[in-house]
């Protein structure tokens, strides 16, 4: 199996610069990964000097909880400059709230502003309970969205197989899986494959 054609290849720190940017793209192009989940600011780069690499980069975050308007532009301004995918946070005060119109709402609307290209969608589940995590899967396989993800990487915690498995057990209409969070051996990574995961974001290559 080949791995690599899985991973979102992910550096996503506050003190990335353009050196650490180029050598994640170098490293994800000799293997093939997936995509290179990087900050917006430094798509059109990527996109120039390597026009074959899927660029993916995310929307509201790592917190989720700026207005929908503005994760709305955000979502424009990456297309724009030249991004493929986008994994953006879901507002997860509105979830607890029960304001799931809301979050199904702006889901669908960066969904419309970002067309065919692909929307994974985070809904944090270290910061959810059980309950939770099966009521996020379901308003994000309800919508137009085409991944569930686990986890920013910046949370109390990352993703867990328990987790994934209960978010799998909530698709009904198809929507991929992405693990990502603290997710760093081949081993792993395999087992998430396993459970059914199309994609594993990874900071580290195995």
């Amino acid at each position: 199996m080949n791995i690599y054609r899985h991973i979102d290849y992910t550096l996503l720190k506050a003190d990335t610069n353009y050196n650490d940017i180029w050598n994640l793209c170098e490293k994800a192009e000799e293997k093939n990964c997936a995509s290179v989940c990087i900050p917006s600011c430094y798509v059109p780069f990527v996109k120039e000097h390597f026009p074959t690499l899927t660029i993916c980069t995310v929307v509201g975050f790592p917190l989720g909880n700026s207005s929908t308007e503005t994760k709305i532009a955000e979502a424009e301004e990456a297309i724009y400059s030249g991004a493929d995918e986008i994994d953006m946070v879901i507002n997860i005060g509105y979830l607890k709230h029960g304001l799931y119109y809301a979050v199904k709402n702006e889901i669908e609307e960066i969904k419309k502003v970002i067309g065919n290209r692909v929307l994974k969608v985070i809904i944090e589940t270290c910061c959810l309970d059980e309950k939770e995590i099966a009521i996020a899967t379901r308003l994000v396989d309800n919508s137009s969205a085409d991944f569930v993800k686990t986890s920013t990487g910046f949370g109390s915690g990352g993703a867990t197989f328990e987790d994934v498995m209960l978010i799998k057990e909530n698709i009904i209409h198809g929507t991929k899986i992405k693990a990502s969070g603290g997710i760093r051996t081949r081993e792993d990574i395999m087992k998430y494959i396993a459970l059914g995961c199309d994609r594993i974001g990874a900071s580290k290559l195995p």
